[in-house]
């Protein structure tokens, strides 16, 4: 690798972002970690916290002073925000003025993570980092901010900023039951055996990416990436038959038998957005974020592999250490209640 760094992470309470600055910390760099005010406490152990906030642009320049390079994880990962506009001031002008600050401080390199999501939807085949996205259908807000954030890093990158570019897959795995972490409620309920319906049947295949990867993932890309390109954290493509069937073998319980067609689905959806603007509660799913399983999103890891030596935990391995991670879980709330 690069020998030792110091390196400021933001986005470190999140999800994946936890996992990253975790395995970041235990590979010996020293990780100063982004915190608002009052969250200090939240950061993850190994990390030192600063104060500050992506969206207050002096505090991530002080905060900058002296690092060597800078991990922009910060996002705004969420189906639905009662304000859309929090989207593009989180996801882009957050990024924008990390970078600012990041080039005034003169940092060596700069991670920043995006999503496939950015890179649009795909065919049955897997696609990789050099595709062109040619459909603008944003199905989410967040898809949509992501896009337009990974344009803005992509044209920074090519004004000579040193920035490395990952695109993790839709992250699964051990770890806190955030936003961020979409399917731990999934594999929760199928564990518990409450998966009755299931969504459609159209065989598209996603891209599920195991977080100790992705953190493995963006470790390699600090330490090795070449800046100005951009690198896909994924794993193996399947199909929503494809992980039912896996999910069978590993807890017993058979996949459920009952489709909701899409278009009641995003209907529900519909609905569901619509009383949360009158409510201002968060809706329990939004027909984007529904429209979303229509598509594929396949895509490949070879250049990480190649390039950065990326490892892909088979799905079933993941899944099965997942599966065990929920039940400690349950198994430690239940002792504490």
């Amino acid at each position: 690798g690069g020998g030792h760094m110091k390196v400021l992470i933001t986005g470190s309470t999140g999800y994946l972002g936890s996992h990253v600055a975790a395995r970041l910390a235990t590979a010996g760099h020293t990780v100063l970690a982004l915190a608002r005010p009052g969250r200090e406490a939240g950061v993850p152990p190994g990390c030192h916290p600063v104060t500050g906030d992506v969206l207050d642009p002096p505090s991530v320049e002080r905060a900058l002073a002296g690092c060597d390079a800078c991990v922009h994880m910060a996002a705004l990962v969420k189906m639905w925000a009662r304000d859309a506009r929090q989207f593009a001031r989180v996801n882009v002008e957050g990024l924008a003025a990390v970078l600012r600050a990041a080039q005034r401080q003169g940092v060596s390199r700069i991670l920043y993570t995006s999503t496939i999501a950015a890179l649009g939807p795909t065919g049955p085949e897997a696609r990789d980092e050099t595709c062109v996205r040619t459909e603008f259908n944003f199905r989410t807000e967040y898809e949509r901010s992501k896009w337009a954030a990974e344009r803005l890093a992509v044209e920074r990158a090519a004004a000579g900023l040193p920035i490395v570019i990952v695109y993790p897959g839709v992250v699964y795995g051990p770890g806190a039951a955030t936003q961020g972490n979409l399917l731990e409620k999934v594999f929760t309920d199928y564990a518990a055996g409450r998966t009755r319906t299931r969504l459609g049947r159209r065989s598209t295949r996603i891209c599920y990416a195991y977080a100790p990867d992705v953190a493995g993932g963006h470790l390699l890309a600090l330490e090795k990436g070449t800046p100005g390109k951009g690198y896909i954290l994924g794993g193996e493509n399947i199909t929503q038959d494809e992980l039912f069937s896996l999910l069978h073998e590993l807890t017993g319980f058979p996949p459920p038998r009952t489709a909701i067609p899409f278009w009641v689905a995003e209907a529900a959806g519909r609905a569901q957005r619509f009383r949360a603007r009158l409510t201002g509660r968060a809706p329990a799913f939004t027909d984007g974020a529904i429209a979303t399983f229509r598509y594929h999103w396949a895509y490949t890891s070879d250049r990480a592999v190649r390039e950065l030596g990326y490892r892909v935990t088979p799905l079933r391995e993941g899944l099965r250490a997942t599966l065990a991670a929920l039940r400690r879980q349950a198994a430690g709330r239940a002792g504490a209640a």
